[in-house]
């Protein structure tokens, strides 16, 4: 089915839905992007336009890809706007009360019982999400890195109800349609990459935590001493403090061991609202112009 794809739908249009909806548009698929209502929408829509520009400044998209990108592109404020799409990638908010509520909605809505209904979650379960539908076997995880548009790897999340049809369909999407490189996990949290990573921020921020370091000392250290493109806590800042809280929450919900355990730290700048680069201020203050 994969060869067929053509229509999808991005669910969520903030950091990481407006960097999928790009990616497809680029690809050449009809996009369409939903959000919570018309001003959501046309938020989502100047952050997938203003993506596509930077991208013509830096000479990494040609001006025609990028009008023939920004042609592909609906933006709505309607889920039913995704009855005809035979692919939706839910992206809205790392919660799973919310996230369930997206599932059981399109199941209702998207009209093909083939289509393929997809998460980005970082962390939640795919199987759980799976079950709010009746199309279990239809449901697959596709997590994408940010920024979506540079980072070319896509987890292939397969729950105990996904069926091999849809792996295949979700992986030919994500790796010959879209051109992204493909690693498979199973359903557990935080899959591969956030299973092994997460540990590491939190580590910094408890090292910045207990005044061990400063966070601009440990950022330094790590990128100069181990060669990282970027310090934990830069990285932090730049996942969202509030999606690596939500990761780090789940992870423990799971296995139960205190390495996965949010420091107080982090739950603390949550709850004041400095999320890190999104908001302007984390780990680091950023310029949100």
């Amino acid at each position: 089915m994969s060869g067929r794809i053509r229509r999808v739908g991005v669910v969520g249009g903030g950091q990481m839905g407006a960097g999928i909806a790009e990616v497809c548009a680029r690809a050449g698929l009809d996009t369409v992007v939903c959000e919570v209502d018309a001003v959501a929408a046309r938020a989502a829509r100047d952050r997938v336009h203003a993506s596509l520009d930077r991208a013509v400044r830096h000479g990494k998209l040609s001006e025609t890809a990028a009008r023939d990108a920004h042609a592909l592109l609906r933006f709505t404020g309607e889920l039913d706007d995704l009855a005809d799409r035979q692919l939706v990638v839910e992206a809205v908010v790392e919660n799973p009360e919310t996230k369930t509520e997206v599932f059981a909605a399109l199941d209702k809505i998207v009209e093909d019982p083939a289509a393929v209904l997809a998460t980005n979650t970082s962390s939640l379960s795919v199987m759980r999400l799976g079950t709010a539908t009746g199309r279990a076997d239809r449901v697959v995880g596709l997590h994408f890195f940010n920024p979506v548009p540079v980072l070319p790897l896509v987890e292939v999340v397969t729950s105990l109800h996904t069926s091999p049809e849809t792996a295949a369909t979700a992986e030919e999407f994500a790796g010959r349609t879209l051109g992204r490189t493909v690693i498979r996990s199973q359903d557990r949290a935080g899959f591969v990459v956030n299973a092994l990573l997460v540990p590491y921020l939190l580590s910094a921020i408890r090292m910045a935590e207990s005044g061990f370091a400063t966070a601009a000392d440990i950022d330094t250290g790590m990128e100069l001493g181990c060669a990282h493109p970027m310090g934990p806590l830069r990285l932090a800042d730049l996942i969202g403090l509030d999606t690596v809280a939500a990761i780090a929450e789940s992870l423990y919900a799971e296995f139960r061991e205190t390495l996965y355990s949010p420091p107080p730290l982090l739950r603390r700048m949550v709850e004041a609202g400095l999320l890190g680069r999104k908001t302007g201020q984390g780990f680091h203050v950023y310029d949100r112009c």
